[in-house]
């Protein structure tokens, strides 16, 4: 049988789509090009389909990835300024429309996801820039009838000697010009701005409320919806009496939809007043009777057998049966609900021909591919429009385009502009969820105390079964599955190991969530490494330094967290350090963690965080993003878990999906290493080390070992 082989999703990006017939798309728009982004005839200035410049000499970069609290809307408008030599102060932003030009360079749509958008479009927007500035000067220098060599750029003025001109009295002629084919890039020792902390761009719109996020939306004549939606996975309807519901104060109207039943309304309060007083009898579907906990057994089960090959060397069963000391454990992880702070809505103004949709999403033209499908109308005669995003973690990339197709039905029923919003409870209880994911380990250790066999098989639902991304699937394994089990840097040194998958299909939705499959590979791989590294006797950070001795940017992030840290020092009494160390997404996190007990509780006190993800574009973004990425992953480490009894989720907001609260929060200190290595993401690599290296200093403290997550002691 052939070795499956793993593909990363940088693999895929890099090379998946491009066999597939992906699209790269060049950024510079002709004329008619920007008439047809626009729908209308363009305004003057517009550079190129990333850069407009006013006459009053603001800079308007276009966002082709959607800002969802990850500072992407500083970090890419730093790429463009760079390069273009603008006047920061002046720099504006908004999300560009749904269109070609602003498809991702690899995956062929336009979308925001897999912690790619920096190293994706960092030579893009500079080219954006560089071009701009090109123009620019070419436009200026004609002007005056001199060289264009002549001319240089300072802080948004083209200057020749004594003569000046501004980047906006020059905007309108420029946006006439034909871009050059190409155009030089600053070297690295000559940046100015790329590398140096930068405060958020839109952070004092959002700090003062002036920000615009989906739920701010309002047109003329507008009504809301909500829906009520089947209590169980697959369900339907099979009858409702819209008598209660209609009599609400506020309700205009009760309608049946693919997806429940729907209660049109005044405002978003009385819709959901509405849905309340609804009398619906549900037809059960398939998920009618799933219990989380009678499916973790049969997880735990499957576990026990070897499943389909992920990755492979030698032969790990023979191994280990041959081996004098074996160190076998289980581990298990729950589903978890993506919960982001703004609840799910979509506004759409349906006209006769044409329809305006306003909503937070991750996947612009995936949500416009489906709203046409609904509507019966040409995806040209859609426009989408997005908002600032108040969170998504994946929740707004979905493939089904499953809230948007939901609030097209609705607007086919509703004369005018409709804004559907779900409650935090729609989503927890009824939306997609991280899958539940269980691993059996077993290890033999040589007469050193390192692993000389290795066997590791997974268990748990594919994200990407049945998606565009489904190529992604290799004879039955699914990448993001496996990721960080079966090429992790540990199984180089081991000469015989396993890593199998079971994929188990069932009737609960799922979708990736922040790291997606390191969400629960790190948890595994580096709670069983302590394991190891407690049996053989050896001080966690020493046998890691062992078995990474030739993975240098692993090495690298671990030390210089080890060092932040201070381990190896004493703690004060009651306190126990842990640490992990991770590659996901091409950056490498190490965290180190203090714990202690408070009331039977675990407290962490202090994390030290190294990172190495390449080139730094802005250094506060990125601490910004590690800090973040500890928060989401200590509320699902400490507290997160969606359970299912008897078809029913039995979690639906915060009281009972608790988030991380001020004062649960560590103090929290990030390194940056200075690389020149390959660029990676920011965005998700902070979440995966944080459970290993809280769940490592609990066994330190308390001899403990928690294989499961959440973490509580017994």
């Amino acid at each position: 049988m052939t070795t499956p082989r793993t593909v990363s999703r940088r693999d895929f990006i890099s090379t998946g789509l491009a066999a597939a017939g992906g699209l790269v798309v060049g950024f510079a728009l002709p004329g008619g090009g920007r008439r047809l982004l626009a729908g209308e005839e363009s305004p003057d200035g517009v550079l190129n389909a990333f850069v407009r410049i006013a006459a009053d000499d603001s800079v308007t970069i276009l966002l082709k990835h959607a800002e969802m609290g990850q500072g992407i809307s500083t970090s890419l408008p730093m790429a463009v300024a760079e390069e273009l030599g603008c006047d920061w102060s002046r720099i504006r932003v908004e999300h560009a429309p749904a269109a070609p030009a602003y498809f991702h360079t690899a995956f062929g749509i336009q979308v925001t996801g897999g912690s790619t958008s920096t190293w994706e479009s960092f030579e893009q927007m500079r080219k954006a820039g560089a071009t701009a500035r090109v123009m620019l000067v070419e436009t200026a220098a004609e002007a005056w009838g001199i060289p264009a060599s002549d001319c240089r750029v300072e802080n948004g003025v083209v200057l020749a000697g004594d003569r000046r001109a501004t980047f906006g009295s020059l905007a309108a002629a420029a946006g006439r010009r034909t871009p050059p084919d190409s155009v030089a890039l600053k070297a690295p020792k000559d940046w100015t701005l790329i590398g140096k902390s930068t405060k958020r761009l839109e952070g004092a719109d959002k700090s003062a409320g002036r920000a615009v996020f989906g739920l701010d939306v309002r047109r003329p004549g507008q009504v809301f919806a909500a829906v009520a939606r089947p209590p169980h996975f697959g369900g339907t309807v099979a009858s409702f009496d819209p008598a209660r519901a209609k009599a609400t104060p506020g309700v205009v109207d009760v309608v049946a939809v693919p997806s429940g039943v729907a209660v049109i309304a005044k405002s978003t309060w009385a819709a959901w007043r509405g849905v309340s007083a609804l009398e619906v009898t549900w037809k059960d579907g398939p998920g009618a009777g799933v219990s989380t906990r009678t499916l973790l057994e049969e997880y735990r089960a499957l576990a026990r057998t070897p499943g389909l090959k992920a990755a492979a060397k030698g032969d790990a069963e023979a191994a280990l049966g041959k081996a004098a000391k074996i160190i076998e454990a289980e581990y298990d992880v729950p589903y978890l609900a993506h919960a982001p702070m703004e609840p799910l809505n979509v506004t759409v103004e349906l006209g006769p021909t044409a329809c305006d949709i306003w909503t937070g999403t991750q996947m612009p033209t995936t949500d416009v591919a489906a709203a046409a499908r609904v509507l019966g109308l040409d995806p040209s005669k859609i426009r989408l429009h997005t908002p600032w995003l108040g969170g998504g973690f994946g929740r707004r990339a979905n493939p089904r385009a499953d809230f948007v197709a939901e609030a097209c039905e609705i607007a086919k029923r509703v004369r005018g502009p409709v804004q559907v919003a779900w409650s935090r409870e729609d989503d927890i209880r009824g939306g997609y969820y991280r899958p539940m994911w269980a691993s059996r380990l077993r290890a033999a250790l040589g007469a050193g105390g390192l692993p000389t066999a290795w066997s590791h098989t997974i268990v748990g639902q594919s994200i990407i079964a049945g998606t565009p991304f489904a190529m992604m699937i290799q004879d039955g394994v699914d990448g993001t599955s496996v990721e960080g089990a079966a090429n992790s840097p540990y199984l180089a040194g081991i000469p015989d190991f396993r890593v199998g998958l079971h994929s188990p299909v069932g009737p609960v939705p799922v979708l990736w969530w922040r790291s997606v499959g390191h969400s629960h590979t790190a948890f595994v791989v580096e709670s069983f490494l302590d394991e190891l590294a407690h049996a053989a006797g050896i001080d966690p950070l020493e046998y890691r330094r062992s078995l990474l001795r030739n993975h240098a940017r692993h090495l690298g992030v671990l030390n210089l967290a080890a060092e932040t840290f201070g381990w190896g020092r004493p703690l004060p009494e009651g306190r126990a350090a842990g640490l992990a160390v991770h590659e996901s997404f091409g950056s490498f996190v190490a965290q180190a963690a203090e714990v202690s007990l408070e009331g039977g509780r675990i407290r962490v006190h202090r994390v030290a965080c190294a990172v190495d993800c390449g080139p730094v574009v802005n250094p506060a973004g990125v601490e910004a993003q590690m800090q973040s990425g500890i928060v989401f992953g200590l509320t699902a480490a400490l507290r997160g878990e969606i359970t299912l009894h008897r078809g029913q989720v039995q979690q639906s907001n915060f009281h009972d999906y608790p988030i991380l609260r001020l004062s649960d929060m560590p103090e929290v200190t990030v390194r940056i290493v200075n690389s020149t290595e390959p660029m990676g993401g920011v965005g998700e690599p902070g979440v995966p080390p944080i459970a290993p290296a809280v769940a490592n200093a609990v066994f330190s403290l308390t001899g403990k070992r928690l294989r499961s997550l959440p973490l509580r002691l017994p």
